[in-house]
């Protein structure tokens, strides 16, 4: 009999395969872990020693020639990179150095100065950040991060989601350029009175507004059914757009009720929330009309699809424009949790329109000539 048709060395060879790759995750993990302390150490020794200010322009160039010499086989020293890791320092501990600089400023009895680095600066810093998320993503994305966001408070909530969603390099991109810490949480809603707690607070913080589909790609004028076409069509895109949790059921989903037939525009079932959730689609301003129909949908939902483990359904309006206060008057006195939050689009412009435009290299052609021409002379 072969090995390999063997039952029992199948099995083993599948669950060795899982071990490595679980100690292969670990080891890459570990090897993080101490290239992020490397470069926070790295960052942190030139930025208290005030190494580039103390040695000039070309201490950048200089250290990553050395160490490139000494560390051939590593990757990580470019000049660039070494600018990075003090960013990377300076970003992660600006509120902390600010509250230890006045202990830090002449030292004493109490706060001995060992290898150019204040004990306190040091200890306070390496102590509160050894097990924290920071060190728990790759590089890569901390440059991203800290180069794009303008607080810790903004840089952690990336670092948080990162880990928690498991984003590449490229979702993270997209986060930060949709600006999702600003978008995150903000729609409104009627959560807080028509959900228990922390379900309403988890389904709060679950909705964005606005929303950005700039995976679209329509030329005006276009209808709602134009708007749906296209997130079928980009359908992985538009569920990252949504958020974790979101598992797609259908569109123009059908209920019957009373003998009539009526169409949900998208259904979802939220794994995490554990319900049903209704979204509509609305390519005008919001009117409170819309509200009542989401939730004579919402009842219908709960009373044909909802299973006993279920929570209640949810309905998020999409609207290309709201007035909050008008929103939440709509919301107020609605039992069926909803949420009413703006999506917006990127807009093909019309291919009359597009001829008459300039390429991009005719717009150069004419900001050279422009910058060539003779400066006028006095009057």
């Amino acid at each position: 009999m072969s090995i390999i048709k063997d039952t029992d060395y199948k099995h083993w060879l599948g669950d060795l395969k899982s071990r490595i790759r679980r100690c292969q995750i670990k080891a890459a993990v570990a090897v993080n872990n101490e290239l992020l302390h490397l470069y926070w150490d790295l960052g942190r020794d030139i930025a208290v020693r005030q190494m580039d200010s103390v040695w000039g322009s070309g201490f950048f160039a200089q250290l990553s020639k050395d160490l490139k010499t000494e560390f051939q086989d590593m990757t990580g020293f470019s000049a660039t990179n070494l600018k990075y890791c003090k960013r990377f320092y300076l970003f992660y501990s600006q509120a902390r150095l600010i509250r230890s600089q006045t202990d830090s400023e002449l030292p004493d009895e109490n706060h001995q100065v060992g290898n150019g680095l204040p004990v306190p600066i040091r200890q306070q810093l390496v102590d509160e950040l050894e097990n924290s998320l920071v060190f728990q993503i790759p590089w890569g994305h901390h440059v991203a991060i800290f180069t794009k966001c303008k607080s810790v408070e903004e840089a952690m909530f990336y670092v948080r989601q990162t880990v928690e969603n498991g984003w590449s390099r490229d979702v993270l991109g997209l986060q930060l350029k949709s600006q999702l810490y600003h978008r995150q949480g903000k729609a409104i809603s009627n959560f807080a009175v028509t959900l228990p707690e922390p379900m309403s607070d988890l389904a709060q913080q679950t909705l964005k507004d606005p929303y950005v589909f700039d995976f679209f790609t329509m030329t005006a004028p276009y209808q709602e059914r134009d708007i749906e076409e296209q997130i079928i069509r980009h359908l992985t895109r538009f569920m990252l757009e949504l958020g974790k949790g979101f598992a797609f059921v259908g569109r123009q989903y059908h209920l019957e009720i009373a003998d009539n037939d009526y169409y949900v525009d998208l259904l979802f079932y939220h794994t995490r929330l554990k319900c049903y959730i209704v979204v509509e689609l609305k390519n005008t301003k919001f009117i409170p009309e819309y509200a009542g129909k989401l939730n004579f949908y919402l009842s219908a939902v709960d009373s044909l699809l909802k299973q006993e483990d279920d929570k209640p359904t949810i309905g998020i309006l999409l609207c290309r424009d709201k007035n909050n206060i008008e929103a939440e008057f709509a919301l107020r006195d609605i039992h069926k949790p909803i949420g009413v939050s703006e999506f917006s689009l990127i807009e093909q412009l019309p291919e009359d329109l597009k001829s008459s435009l300039p390429t991009a290299e005719e717009f150069e052609e004419e900001l050279n000539r422009l910058q060539n021409e003779p400066a006028p002379g006095p009057n």
